[in-house]
């Protein structure tokens, strides 16, 4: 089964995630455990906690369905070491609120390296940071996103995915999440089936498709090697519906989180059922 669905709100309560995610006709779906563009949030309430747990159940989602997103704020690979600790508190804090709700993943941005340290360097950075993380909680895999590359931001080439996970103690715990945006404006055609096999290929010699847990669905406003991140709605940009009928017919994408992060929300619904009937 393929587990389809976008970033749904958690306004209201962490309980409504679920429950927007199935009036959309979602089979899977992502959520910020927390205001991701704020370090911190008051504590979830018991009865919060118990209430997304019902709604899981009711709406019939299990936690592989889902792949949470970690705050755009965290950056491991910073040299500060002032601005290094706020990441690592918020990392934590999503970490527990993961924990918390049942869920098994936490997807996250590397990070930049602010081109104050090498490349190397900040890959190494990103990696103890995780171990230390990954050392005060359980259960939750963190899944590490690749990036567009813009801005001194790690992880647009999988041999810096490699550096990261090589320096993971517990390899059980880390994964990977390919946006398909961020793939191609980090300079992999994946416009074409022939395109796409080559770039997973390339990601199983590198990196390892056991480690990947999930993709980012979103076609693209930019070009090929422009190394910015802009989504665009499915078959509106310039990646075109190709690639997403290669993943959608590809039983290595089943029973893993496919989030949409497409601009547009009035047509979520639309996209899902264009997945599913890529899929057939």
């Amino acid at each position: 089964m393929y587990f389809i669905g976008p970033h749904v709100s958690i306004g209201g309560g962490v309980a409504n995630a679920p429950l927007n995610a199935k009036a959309l006709g979602s089979t899977g779906f992502g959520l910020f455990v927390k205001n991701q563009r704020q370090w911190t949030a008051a504590p979830y309430a018991a009865a919060d906690i118990e209430a997304f747990k019902r709604q899981m159940t009711a709406d019939g989602y299990a936690a592989a369905q889902v792949m949470p997103h970690a705050g755009y704020l965290i950056n491991l690979a910073n040299p500060d070491e002032a601005a290094h600790a706020k990441s690592m508190a918020s990392l934590l804090d999503e970490l527990r609120r993961c924990m918390a709700l049942g869920l098994d993943k936490l997807n996250l941005h590397p990070g930049s390296h602010l081109r104050l340290i090498t490349p190397q360097a900040a890959c190494d950075r990103v990696a103890r940071s995780i171990n230390a993380a990954l050392a005060e909680t359980s259960g939750v895999t963190v899944v590490i996103e690749n990036t567009a590359g813009s801005g001194g931001n790690l992880g647009s080439v999988f041999e810096e995915l490699k550096a990261m996970i090589d320096g993971i103690d517990d390899k059980r715990r880390v994964g990977v999440c390919l946006d398909t945006m961020h793939t191609f404006a980090a300079g992999f055609d994946i416009r074409t089936r022939d395109g796409f096999l080559r770039t997973m290929e390339h990601f199983d010699k590198t990196v390892g498709m056991k480690y990947l847990r999930g993709l980012h669905l979103n076609d693209s406003k930019v070009g090929l090697n422009a190394h910015v991140d802009r989504h665009e709605s499915l078959g509106a940009g310039l990646l075109g519906i190709e690639v997403f009928k290669c993943i959608m017919t590809d039983k290595r994408f089943e029973d893993m989180p496919l989030v949409l992060e497409t601009p547009n929300e009035e047509l979520w619904a639309q996209e899902i059922r264009q997945l599913r009937e890529l899929a057939g």
